[in-house]
């Protein structure tokens, strides 16, 4: 059976949409406010594991259509990416959606969707293990779909003959709904006071 390392080199993988809402539900932010070199660093620490790189995914509303969250997002990024966060942003994907009003009118809106963020976040994953840059992997998301990049993790230490941990962390409290990690993960939960320590007090939206 592989030695469990004294020094756990941790990957941090951030899906930052799943992140905001969870952190929405649990207390009750507006905004995607969390400084994530402090989050990260947190949780690793509590954990006793010794953080070596941050990957951010999200995906950003496009200019045209909502320049505000679009010059936020692009700003709180490049915040990131002075830090040494790896970053990959994607352009969301727009359709329309048509409702019905209570006195019965139709109203057309276009609603915005990422495309193709849990596929980059499970690609990395993978292959930052073929390469052992990690021995664990710590995963800001509850999205289920990540649940067989677990399985695929285990299957890559068996063939390295090492040691090899997946996590996944998640604000939690009282009022969310869906208190469970990502299947076949340890699951970290967040409560308020971790939080708190990591707010990012800066303004990113454009003046």
């Amino acid at each position: 059976m592989p030695r469990e390392p004294s020094v756990k080199r941790t990957a941090v993988f951030v899906d930052g949409q799943n992140l905001f809402h969870a952190a929405k539900e649990a207390f009750g932010c507006h905004y995607p406010n969390y400084n994530i070199y402090a989050l990260a660093s947190k949780v690793c620490g509590l954990q006793g594991w010794c953080l070596q790189q941050i990957r951010f995914y999200t995906g950003v509303p496009v200019a045209a259509v909502d320049p505000v969250w679009h010059g936020f997002w692009t700003n709180k990024l490049a915040a990131m990416g002075r830090k040494g966060i790896h970053v990959f942003r994607r352009p969301l994907k727009y359709r329309n959606r048509c409702q019905k009003c209570p006195h019965g009118h139709a109203v057309t809106s276009m609603v915005g969707k990422e495309k193709g963020i849990d596929v980059r976040i499970a690609i990395d994953v993978i292959r930052l293990a073929h390469r052992r840059e990690y021995d664990v992997a710590l995963v800001f998301s509850q999205d289920q779909d990540l649940s067989e990049v677990a399985n695929e993790i285990r299957e890559i230490a068996r063939e390295q003959n090492r040691w090899i941990k997946i996590a996944s962390a998640f604000p939690c409290s009282e009022t969310t709904r869906n208190k469970r990690g990502i299947n076949s993960t340890d699951w970290i939960r967040i409560d308020r006071a971790t939080y708190d320590a990591c707010i990012d007090p800066k303004d990113y939206r454009p003046q």
